[in-house]
């Protein structure tokens, strides 16, 4: 597949060996600006361990990843996010007893100025930041269900699953980052759950259009409908490439979910 856009990410035969297994092998993954790429494999392939390598939580042991032309190796998972990459987790991250604000003005973190000294004695300065804080909160709440504006100062674990869900994404989105990684968010949803997943997916990327997003995910309605590119893995290791159609009727992917050539 041919791009004219400038790619933004990429992973150079990344590995991660767990004392003898290896759960990526030669993992070659590259990104353009404002992508969406699917990455799909039976459960144990590694996908979620490539989120935790490129975000800090596993130390590869071996290759390299890129971003913005930076190799970020080695870097801890603040400073990644610094840089421009967020996530979302299988697992729901949120703190249920906070607030659905709070939750949010976690993402923030990378984009607080007001230091101690300043919260101390420039309350002035302090007050202004949270208020714009505040009103990002509002922007995103906004965009995926009005309806959470209102209910903002409640705890974040009254909500339905779909709602938390796009708390999730809100959050990861409050540090206007470059990319986004979604880990199978339509985990726990119903089917006409997922359907309205797939539009708040489709109104992250209307609404933040310079950012990409890597999507992991088992619902291959989510991928067919939100992906421009699939990559497929199995074992740690790459079997297939190209769009949803030409990946999912690839004879290793199908091997891989079916236990059988088909």
């Amino acid at each position: 597949m041919q791009h004219n856009k400038k790619r933004i990410f990429y992973s150079k035969n990344l590995e991660m060996n767990f004392g003898g297994l290896y759960a990526l092998a030669d993992i070659n993954i590259d990104v353009y600006e404002k992508e969406a790429v699917g990455l799909i494999g039976p459960n144990g392939s590694g996908k979620t361990t490539f989120f935790n390598v490129i975000t800090g939580v596993y130390k590869a042991t071996g290759g390299a990843f890129y971003f913005m032309d930076k190799n970020l190796l080695g870097k801890e998972p603040y400073e990644i996010a610094k840089s421009g990459i967020s996530r979302t987790y299988q697992s729901s991250r949120l703190c249920l007893d906070l607030s659905l604000l709070d939750n949010i003005l976690i993402g923030m973190y990378n984009n607080q100025t007001a230091g101690y000294f300043s919260s101390l004695f420039n309350r002035r300065r302090l007050i202004a930041e949270v208020r714009r804080f505040k009103n990002r909160a509002v922007e995103l709440l906004n965009i995926f269900n009005p309806e959470l504006i209102d209910r903002m100062f409640r705890p974040v674990g009254e909500l339905p699953q779909i709602d938390r869900r796009r708390v999730e994404i809100c959050r990861a989105m409050a540090g206007r980052p470059k990319i986004i990684l979604l880990d199978e968010p339509s985990a726990g949803m119903t089917p006409d759950e997922t359907k309205e997943l797939m539009e708040d997916i489709k109104k992250v990327r209307s609404t933040m259009e310079d950012v990409s997003i890597i999507v992991v995910e088992h619902d291959m309605s989510v991928i067919s409908t939100v992906s421009e590119r699939v990559i497929a893995i199995n074992f740690g290791k790459e079997i297939a490439r190209g769009t949803y159609e030409e990946v999912s009727n690839h004879p290793e992917v199908r091997k891989a979910y079916l236990g059988k050539e088909v």
